[in-house]
């Protein structure tokens, strides 16, 4: 039976990843005339929260200093996405969660002011009955508890849920967590996503693979 869809938000709901490496791309510009290679985000920033992130970044900065830092990060990509779109499929997904009486969640390492910037962005703001921000608790992903959370909140047991994610960190709270996960393949390849414990890979949320899911575990 399928009570609960859990969804990370940058690069799952929408696709950011392009918009948050030109953020950091300028803040580490103006901080230290350091760059910034793709390659580089995708294996040591996409997905993880900012407390362990900015110290690694920063080695010489203060926790005031790396919370400073990140808040200019972070106001840099709200100001470079006043609109976002949703990843193809999503508001097909949502309306058919939404009718079927399925609950869902956003569960993110994003800070609590970029989760509703990006909802209000995409014009999805009421669509979640709850959204959970990794930093307001004890342990960020790739630890599972945000998805365990998820789940309290949602009333729903982990053999009932789905969890949607694109980073090897949230893959792998998600999976932690007891969840079938399904890796959206936006920021990792298919096979990094299977390795990290993705049960499912889809390219978006039109994929066949997930309605045969969906209509599988909604039978179950």
């Amino acid at each position: 039976m399928l009570t609960a869809l859990l969804f990370d938000l940058d690069g799952t709901l929408t696709d950011t990843d392009s918009l948050h490496l030109q953020a950091f791309r300028q803040l580490l510009r103006d901080h230290g005339g350091r760059e910034l290679s793709q390659a580089q985000f995708e294996a040591q920033v996409s997905g993880r929260a900012n407390g362990e992130l900015f110290a690694e970044l920063f080695p010489g900065a203060s926790t005031e200093q790396c919370a400073r830092l990140a808040d200019r990060k972070e106001a840099l990509f709200r100001e470079m996405s006043p609109a976002l779109q949703p990843m193809p499929g999503l508001l097909r997904l949502l309306e058919h969660a939404q009718a079927h009486a399925i609950g869902m969640c956003v569960v993110t390492n994003a800070p609590r002011l970029n989760a509703e910037h990006m909802l209000a962005a995409m014009g999805l703001a009421q669509r979640f009955e709850h959204v959970v921000v990794a930093d307001e608790l004890a342990r960020p992903k790739p630890d599972p508890l945000p998805y365990l959370t998820g789940l309290q909140r949602l009333g729903a047991a982990a053999g009932q849920a789905l969890a949607f994610e694109d980073s090897l960190p949230g893959v792998a709270a998600a999976t932690a967590a007891g969840i079938f996960t399904v890796g959206v393949a936006t920021t990792q390849t298919p096979e990094r996503l299977r390795a990290a414990g993705a049960q499912l890979v889809i390219a978006d949320f039109n994929d066949a693979q997930l309605w045969a899911l969906l209509e599988q575990r909604q039978r179950a």
